[in-house]
């Protein structure tokens, strides 16, 4: 085991086994706790061990159902602060309630700011996090946050694979950024799709920017919630005279009617993170799941021993 002395890895209900896998990388085990609910609902968390000047890091995505997950991230942040740790860092691997991230229009709240607030207000001292929704949530807090990127582990698998005729595409404009970034790193072209969203969760596309014809498409997201926008993107992109289309995102949600939709789309592999928990019923043939433990434990073992993250970003 490691001799990380003072580091401390806590973990909710949210995604126990990915705390595991990076605690397991750390050479350490996950520190005890009980985060258990009380009859009418709410959260009891019990920690069972010393933290005194700990450095303790909280590995808990607020992913559904999100709202028990994020009390139980505040509450066990409490304990720990209360009960003297030195270092409160919360790990969220996926940021819940990113997606309102301003007033798009009248009287809209922005949660994305709400929750900043409380995890700042609670005793969070840092945040580590995996590709936010929009980057500027990082100025939403008031601490220190390290905002790490699930494109490397994209590229890396792509490369791998060894693809040749291969174009990047952003399923939409508000993409272009991250779209242009696995481009580079696969020395690759870039397509865009143009697509209008008359309402929440119900994408139209409209035209493909970009030469697509004969080529193996990637499309990468943030996220795939209910997978209107990827399966819709993909068949135009078959239409437009794509050869193979793969999708890719760092946090699959896949609410809803997902996992139906991708099992009949045209797409021919989706690669996600585990950011997210997958239950039994997402496990489906054409996902693919790439690990965030490495990442999330390099950035762990950095924050604890003071060093640059940034290494991270290459």
């Amino acid at each position: 085991m490691a001799n990380y002395k003072t580091l401390k890895i806590f973990t909710g209900n949210a995604h126990q086994e990915l705390a595991e896998e990076i605690a397991e990388y750390l050479g350490v085990d996950v520190s005890a706790a009980s985060v258990k609910t009380f009859s009418d609902g709410e959260i009891s968390v019990v920690i069972n061990e010393s933290v005194r000047g700990a450095d303790a890091f909280v590995i808990q995505p607020t992913c559904a159902p999100v709202n028990n997950n994020l009390m139980e991230l505040l509450i066990m942040i409490d304990a720990l602060r209360r009960a003297s740790a030195r270092r409160v860092t919360a790990v969220i691997p996926y940021y819940g309630y990113a997606r309102q991230d301003r007033k798009a229009k009248a009287r809209d709240p922005i949660t994305a700011k709400l929750v900043a607030n409380l995890l700042t207000a609670t005793g969070a001292r840092r945040i580590l996090s995996i590709d936010f929704h929009a980057g500027q949530i990082q100025g939403f807090f008031d601490i220190p946050v390290d905002h790490l990127l699930g494109q490397p582990l994209v590229a890396e698998y792509f490369l791998n694979k060894q693809m040749e005729d291969l174009v990047v595409v952003s399923p939409d404009l508000g993409g272009v950024t991250r779209a242009r970034g696995l481009a580079d790193r696969l020395q690759a072209p870039l397509a865009i799709i143009d697509k209008r969203r008359p309402r929440p969760n119900v994408a139209q596309v409209m035209n493909i920017i970009g030469d697509v014809k004969g080529k193996n498409v990637v499309m990468i997201d943030d996220i795939i919630d209910t997978a209107g926008t990827i399966t819709l993107g993909a068949e135009a992109l078959k239409e437009s005279g794509a050869k193979d289309v793969y999708a890719c995102c760092t946090h699959p949600v896949l609410s809803g009617p997902a996992i139906a939709r991708l099992e009949k789309s045209v797409i021919k592999e989706i690669i996600v993170t585990n950011t997210i928990p997958f239950s039994a019923e997402k496990k489906i043939a054409k996902i693919k799941v790439l690990s965030t433990a490495p990442l999330l434990g390099e950035a762990i073992i950095r924050i604890h021993e003071d060093l640059s993250v940034s290494k991270l970003f290459s």
